[in-house]
């Protein structure tokens, strides 16, 4: 699957017909889909997502922090590192979809979460997180820092991106368990499985 999602990544650079206008649309759409998921949805839950995001909810959770910040603090680095191999219009855009994503999560902050129904949680705020990174994704830009290591890393090892990312992942839902409780860490392992379900859908 991430093999597949650095493969568009490559597409989506040489979509030249597709002018920048445009892009910035529809990414700023995927990064708003995506604060409103993780904060009417899934944050007041005590849901998380996989990589900077999940990271990101965990920091603020312990520090009372706004999202926002970390997300902002912690996927910046990664895209500068990747600035060279990944190209300039990538890296751009994806700074432009985390300064989205940082501003919308800040505004929606004082909102309480419209459910606490968990199955409408998983399905609902899986699938907005889904369509959302899935359309920042196909317009040519990324939300997670974490991927953009991993991208990085497999060049350099034995490991597929993809082995690279779940063991992130592996590291930050065991640590759910702790923070949150062994329920909203299954919840959370749910949601990740629909969101990434969708975002395989949306970026096809």
């Amino acid at each position: 699957m991430y093999k597949e999602r650095v493969k568009n990544y490559e597409i989506n650079q040489r979509r030249d017909y597709l002018s920048m206008p445009k892009r910035l649309l529809f990414i700023f759409c995927g990064a708003l889909l995506v604060a409103i998921a993780l904060q009417l949805f899934l944050m007041k839950n005590n849901v998380i997502d996989g990589g900077i995001v999940g990271i990101s909810i965990i920091l603020s959770h312990r520090t009372s922090i706004e999202v926002g910040f970390f997300l902002l603090l912690l996927n910046t680095p990664f895209f500068c590192l990747g600035y060279s191999y990944l190209g300039k219009r990538f890296i751009l855009l994806s700074l432009f979809a985390i300064l989205i994503l940082s501003f919308c999560t800040h505004l929606l902050e004082p909102f309480s979460s419209l459910t606490q129904n968990p199955l409408i949680v998983i399905f609902f705020g899986g699938g907005l997180l889904g369509l959302g990174v899935g359309t920042v994704i196909r317009f040519g830009g990324s939300l997670d820092g974490t991927e953009v290591l991993a991208i990085l890393l497999s060049g350099r090892s034995s490991f597929t991106i993809g082995q690279i990312v779940m063991f992130f992942n592996f590291f930050i839902f065991s640590s759910a368990i702790f923070i949150f409780g062994l329920k909203e860490a299954v919840f959370s392992l749910a949601t990740f499985f629909v969101a990434y379900k969708t975002i395989d859908f949306s970026i096809k």
